[in-house]
């Protein structure tokens, strides 16, 4: 089984902010796909569930808020006997450029809370994430605990909706043909 994490915070105050973006991920990812949600209250998450290709996909999108994440992957682990290999966490990156994505296997936080407390939790960092880039074109004196919850502007939206496809494809290449060739053919 796969567990595909969407980072973000709950809360209709947070739904458009730039570190919701891995919520909007999981959204869309589930769009068109045949996803049964599941009630599970000791994972703190809405859950999310299916099968792709005879393969059991659970989308987890924590509802603990970002610091926060760790508690609701590790039971999610646990609960499911998943390993954390199967494990996928989809996140906002503040140092890349808004809309570029990267894709990474167990290496270091980057400086972000919510990947750092899954890697606290965990007490471990071998898992792939997909990381999306939210950084504003001109950084300044931009502090970025203030910027990523701010919401997306309408040149930022229209560029992650231009970017929308290539980040479902990517997570599609993630999930069937694992991190080593998602690198390949996304981490340009």
């Amino acid at each position: 089984m796969k567990i595909i994490v969407g980072l973000g915070n709950p809360g209709t105050k947070y739904k458009n902010t730039r570190h919701n973006i891995g919520f909007c991920v999981v959204d869309e990812f589930k769009k068109d796909k045949d996803f049964s949600r599941t009630k599970i209250k000791k994972l703190a998450a809405e859950v999310f569930k299916t099968n792709l290709s005879g393969e059991g996909i659970l989308l987890l999108k924590p509802q603990t808020f970002m610091n926060r994440s760790g508690d609701s992957v590790a039971a999610a682990l646990k609960y499911f006997k998943a390993g954390i290999k199967d494990l996928i966490v989809i996140h906002d990156d503040f140092d890349l450029p808004i809309g570029k994505i990267r894709i990474s296997h167990a290496s270091s936080s980057g400086g972000h809370k919510g990947v750092q407390d899954i890697m606290d939790k965990l007490k471990n960092s071998d898992f792939t994430r997909l990381r999306i880039g939210i950084s504003p074109e001109i950084k300044g004196n931009i502090k970025a605990e203030k910027f990523v919850l701010e919401n997306f502007g309408k040149k930022e939206k229209d560029i992650i909706v231009e970017k929308t496809p290539i980040i479902l494809e990517a997570l599609d290449i993630l999930i069937s043909q694992g991190a080593a060739e998602a690198m390949n053919l996304f981490n340009s």
